[in-house]
């Protein structure tokens, strides 16, 4: 079930996994960031291919972006093992909060449209075409504002590595809020990148022996089971529906980090 929602909403199985588990079962936090990076990963891996051959994700779109959240993502990995937990946690819920509120602001984001591409966009080929199956509409999409996205998405890579919790749940508010990407294009260009930025974060984790295989294995398998069905309800479900999605798995993610960081819910 994590992994159909998680593919859904393009934020990667860990945005839940690791609020929940840290919350509720006793493994140190190291091990469950760990997991969760992983298991983000192989979401993404085992989502990828359908998502890329059903034209919904743009490979020409993640890689410039994913490259920059890779590198960065080595750094907030470091950080993230050197900090407390419970700073980690307020952080955390701290961020995502930040991410809602500005989700919430946003007014007709399923679509975005009456922007121009900058000469970035227009030099790499930012844009595409894709068929929306549930509103029957076909839209070509463009990208605006891509240098505060590679900025952005320098952020996102640190903050995915220091939380183990992939980049999803940041992904899809600076591709579709910030660079003006259609939320569907935008959840499936998303759930491919993971793919790329949280291999860099897991290699730090797996070095300092941060993964422990009874709790990253199960997961891993049906995660990987739920990403598969996921890939094929992305294309027929409503664009507003995974807004609303998106928007209610930040809210109990960030809620829930926030309250163990403070101490409130231990």
């Amino acid at each position: 079930m994590l992994g159909i929602v998680a593919v859904l909403a393009g934020v990667g199985g860990g945005v839940l996994f690791v609020p929940i588990v840290s919350g509720f079962f006793p493994f140190h936090l190291d091990f469950v960031r760990g997991a969760g990076l992983l298991l983000a990963l192989c979401g993404a891996l085992s989502a990828g291919p359908a998502l890329l051959s059903g034209g919904m994700a743009s490979l020409r779109l993640a890689l410039p972006f994913a490259l920059v959240g890779s590198i960065t993502s080595i750094f907030g990995a470091m950080i993230g093992l050197a900090l407390p937990a419970d700073v980690v946690q307020t952080a955390l819920g701290a961020t995502i909060f930040a991410i809602v509120i500005l989700m919430l602001r946003a007014k007709r984001s399923e679509f975005p449209e009456g922007h121009l591409p900058d000469r970035i966009a227009v030099s790499l080929g930012l844009g595409g075409r894709f068929h929306d199956p549930a509103s029957g509409r076909t839209v070509d999409w463009k990208v605006h504002r891509s240098m505060a996205g590679f900025f952005t998405f320098a952020g996102i890579g640190l903050l995915a590595g220091m939380f183990g919790l992939g980049a999803g749940w940041a992904n899809v508010p600076a591709l579709n809020l910030l660079m003006g990407v259609p939320l569907k294009v935008s959840v499936a260009t998303s759930s491919f990148m993971l793919s790329i930025i949280d291999t860099s974060a897991a290699w730090v984790y797996l070095n300092r022996g941060a993964v422990l295989p009874m709790l990253t294995v199960p997961s891993i398998i049906g995660v990987m089971l739920g990403a598969r069905i996921g890939a094929r309800l992305l294309r027929v479900t409503r664009a507003a529906t995974i807004r609303r999605m998106v928007i209610g798995l930040l809210l109990l993610a960030g809620a829930r980090a926030l309250l163990k960081g403070l101490g409130i819910w231990a």
